[in-house]
């Protein structure tokens, strides 16, 4: 039945008219166009102006080779930091009732409503050398602001919520009778949530974990408080193509932005992918229902 449903053809009265269907697809296309397309377009001939010669040299620049290993380093620090309090986040919310439940909701959707420069400055005037815990922390050789360690606090302050907010419809959608199942037949809580939980949700634990990569990559404004923007050590990629633009070298700047540009492809791409690969398991989960419940 569901399947004669969604092949039927749409009623004469409710298909829109032929000339507002093309007229909405231009007007998606052309926006398209003018916002994604040309931008990306520009930023590559503008990075290949001065040829492949120079765009090389642009991109293996020492400082821009730190750049891109702090960038590096601050993603493979924070997202599997994110990744395992989004699990053990969404566990908690999806499966047991517990008194300030809803608090713990609002929390996590905090840094969506705060600005990042906001967040950047919560940082400074906590761990900073003037305030009483920075200072603490600098009397004993542990430097956090305009520091690595700054960095990564703030970038994962930014990007926690994405990896739990993906978790948590799925885990609540999926239910736990499969794991119910699986504790009545003898497996053990680690061997549940392995063989259980997480093949369960394994499509929207990698799609969060792709949509937190991207946005440490690419985040500016926190880490822009908190860095010092200090040449090879605290500028991460965004931070180290404000600068180039700002010495006037528009070239070598489009050069590292390009491969930002890269790694947002590189991110549209698996986010398709994954999205591919989750869309025929809800299907077939759809279908067990449907019969199911016949």
């Amino acid at each position: 039945m569901a399947t004669q449903t969604q092949g039927a053809p749409k009623k004469p009265g409710t298909a829109d008219p032929p000339a507002v269907r093309i007229a909405l697809i231009t007007i998606a296309l052309v926006f398209v166009a003018l916002f994604i397309f040309i931008p990306v377009i520009a930023v590559f001939t503008e990075a290949l102006q001065k040829g492949i010669g120079a765009y090389f040299a642009a991109i293996t620049d020492p400082e821009a080779r730190a750049a891109i290993r702090l960038t590096l380093m601050t993603a493979a620090i924070a997202v599997p930091l994110n990744v395992a309090f989004g699990i053990a986040a969404s566990w908690a919310i999806a499966r047991f009732d517990f008194p300030g439940k809803q608090m713990l909701l609002t929390l996590i959707d905090i840094p969506f409503s705060v600005s990042p420069v906001i967040a950047g400055m919560l940082f400074v005037l906590l761990l900073g050398v003037r305030a009483p815990l920075g200072g603490w922390l600098a009397d004993h050789g542990i430097r956090i602001i305009f520091a690595e360690p700054g960095i990564v606090l703030a970038t994962i302050f930014v990007t926690f919520p994405l990896a739990a907010r993906e978790l948590i419809p799925i885990m609540q959608a999926v239910g736990s009778e499969e794991e119910e199942a699986a504790v009545v037949l003898g497996a053990g809580g680690w061997q549940m949530f392995f063989r259980v939980t997480i093949p369960n949700v394994k499509w929207g634990l990698l799609y969060g974990m792709v949509l937190c990569n991207a946005r440490a990559m690419g985040e500016f404004g926190a880490v822009s408080v908190v860095s010092g923007h200090i040449r090879g050590h605290t500028n991460t990629m965004p931070l180290y193509v404000e600068i180039l633009y700002n010495d006037y070298q528009f070239a070598a700047a489009f050069a590292v932005s390009s491969l930002l540009t890269l790694l947002a492809i590189a991110t549209l791409i698996a986010k398709y992918y994954l999205e591919r690969r989750a869309v025929p398991v809800k299907n077939e989960q759809d279908d067990m229902a449907v019969k199911v419940a016949a």
